[in-house]
């Protein structure tokens, strides 16, 4: 018959005899877990176990879940907390975003300032799914061509008013207006709800050159115009500014008489006739003394 294999049992191994086999994780982690009752965070599992986030990104994405609403999460903010560098930390950032973990957005705050702000996402799939269910707006019946109704002209656009008329300085030298125009050029470094266009900043510049030649310094003629501005906004700076250099104008000097130049003082010379030093607009003139000595009969 056949060739037999001596190597074959002579009969299969019962279950009972075979020898246990060893787990490939008999040497992993073990949880001693703790209920925890305070100061705690859920984080879910497809952040701390992500496949294609590394092992930073992941670690800084549960810092930031953990922070309270409004905390700095800037690149130099989380340098400054972490050992890591700038670079590194701005990497994992861009991994978080990549994944929709964090999301940036750029807002404009009260006082007129672009800021970015980090929002932060537990569930990136979640936010997803609800905007993919989000229904379509719906489209406007259409309406018959015989109801339309009529067309009506455009409004043409309105025209702000013009700016009330300021004060002017008596003596307009152009080193005064040109120190005027520089100053109110510079307010939005101050507040940037005080920029100015060129045709507003030459309708104030006479304003401001009128309390410059009042003896105004240009630190007190800024602050005067900065400072206590409304807290809901400008809605229109040029007219603020006319209003104020116009209202809060400061008096006029007070009269000073202009100083006179004090007398010549002339040279020492020595008198003809009695060789008495005194001081004399010509040389070969002689003394008082002697003069009048002279006039006598």
């Amino acid at each position: 018959m056949g060739t037999q294999n001596p190597s074959a049992p002579l009969r299969a191994r019962s279950a009972a005899g075979r020898k246990p086999t060893r787990s490939r994780h008999a040497g992993g982690v073990i949880h001693a877990n703790t209920r925890h009752t305070t100061r705690f965070t859920v984080i879910g599992n497809h952040l701390t176990q992500h496949r294609e986030l590394s092992l930073l990104a992941i670690g800084l994405g549960c810092h930031i879940q953990s922070l309270p609403t409004g905390t700095p999460t800037d690149i130099k903010s989380l340098a400054a907390r972490f050992p890591e560098g700038p670079t590194r930390i701005a990497a994992a950032l861009r991994e978080l975003e990549a994944h929709g973990y964090l999301r940036r957005e750029r807002v404009r705050t009260p006082a007129g300032r672009i800021v970015t702000r980090t929002v932060s996402c537990n569930q990136p799939a979640a936010r997803e799914a609800a905007r993919s269910h989000e229904p379509a707006p719906p489209s406007p019946a259409p309406q018959p061509t015989a109801e339309r109704p009529p067309s009506r002209t455009p409004r043409a656009p309105r025209k702000k008013p013009p700016l009330p008329p300021v004060p002017r300085p008596a003596c307009p030298a152009p080193a005064l207006l040109q120190q005027a125009t520089g100053l109110l050029a510079g307010l939005h470094r101050h507040d940037p709800r005080l920029l100015l266009g060129a045709c507003d900043t030459a309708h104030l510049a006479p304003a401001v050159a009128a309390w410059l030649e009042r003896d105004v310094t240009p630190t007190a003629v800024r602050h005067a115009l900065t400072t206590d501005l409304p807290p809901e906004g400008v809605r229109r700076p040029a007219a603020l500014l006319a209003h104020r250099l116009t209202a809060q104008l400061p008096p006029p000097p007070p009269f000073r008489a202009p100083e006179q130049p004090p007398p010549p003082r002339y040279e020492l010379r020595t008198c003809d006739g009695c060789d008495r030093a005194f001081r004399s607009p010509r040389p070969g003139a002689r003394c008082r003394d002697c003069r009048t000595a002279a006039t006598r009969p």
